[in-house]
């Protein structure tokens, strides 16, 4: 078994193997760690190494209610973090008390050729036991030729306790390769959590 590594729960400790029939290793390159941090930015690593990049977010916890992790990229040699954006955003929602499933389509949080963040989650709580989870996936951002695509997913523990279920979808609409991003919560500090960044072979 020498240089194989056993497959395990994927969190931000090394290298991941894929469950047998399919996919391939999920390289650890780097984890930020949030302590009331207005923004964790991954400014290294992401290059022509690898062709999808993976962020996936740990027991994110806002510092004030009903906040959500938003994000925003540069393109090489780039600052601000505005490029321009297309893209949709729906959610599930279902209380604790069983009552209140419903599935929408959400306009107010899509980009129409928009340089702003794009918000990635829902309203989470700032209870001591709220917090988000999920993953947010970038395909070929070192490409000079086509658009970045990226698919995130991300699950809330709801200010109003009710779990919520987001599924964002869409593109960096520009050629020129991406290599930095952000991430910030839109209304006070990302207070604990972490997130690591993967790259796939």
């Amino acid at each position: 078994m020498s240089g194989i590594i056993a497959q395990n729960s994927g969190r931000h400790t090394g290298l991941v193997k894929a469950a047998s029939g399919g996919g391939g290793v999920w390289n650890l390159i780097q984890t930020l760690t949030a302590s009331s941090s207005a923004t964790l930015d991954f400014t290294s690593g992401i290059d022509d190494t690898y062709d999808t990049y993976v962020f996936k977010f740990y027991d994110i916890h806002p510092s004030e209610d009903v906040s959500g992790i938003e994000f925003q990229a540069n393109a090489v040699g780039g600052s601000g973090y505005n490029e321009t954006i297309t893209s949709t955003y729906f959610r599930s929602t279902h209380d604790e008390s069983g009552s209140g499933g419903a599935l929408a389509y959400q306009a107010s949080q899509d980009e129409a050729q928009g340089t702003g963040f794009q918000n990635i989650s829902s309203a989470i709580g700032t209870d001591n036991d709220q917090t988000c989870a999920g993953y947010l996936h970038i395909f070929n951002p070192s490409s000079t030729t086509f658009v970045k695509h990226f698919i995130a997913r991300l699950n809330s523990c709801h200010n109003l306790d009710k779990t919520r279920d987001v599924y964002t979808a869409g593109y960096f609409n520009t050629t020129s390769a991406l290599d930095e991003f952000q991430f910030r919560m839109p209304n006070g500090d990302i207070d604990a959590g972490q997130i690591s960044l993967f790259g796939i072979t």
